[in-house]
């Protein structure tokens, strides 16, 4: 799971049957940081059974969660989806405890 900002939507005309009604948003990790033992590759593109805008910060589930999020019982044709828009969110700095 990870934080990011929407940063566009996808239109497709053409998809698969578990794709139908479904938002497809381009989001982009807030902090991807530079911790090598969690590579992660964005923007990434998840279905948006939220509501979410292009400019919100939003929570971003893979695999099993982001199927049964939409909906499925985990056998969507998706790996990833908005679980949630984010109203705010509080980092700790670096060096603090």
């Amino acid at each position: 799971m990870f934080l990011g900002r929407v940063i566009g939507e996808v239109w497709a005309t053409r998809k698969v049957a578990d794709l139908e009604g479904h938002r497809l948003l381009v989001v982009e990790a807030l902090d991807a940081g530079d911790d090598p033992a969690a590579p992660m590759v964005t923007p990434v593109v998840a279905a948006d059974p939220m509501g979410a805008g292009v400019g919100e910060e939003v929570l971003v589930a893979f695999g099993k969660a982001a199927r049964v999020a939409c909906g499925g019982d985990g056998d969507y044709a998706l790996e990833a989806a908005v679980v949630g828009i984010v109203d705010s969110h509080q980092l700790a700095k670096e060096g603090s405890s």
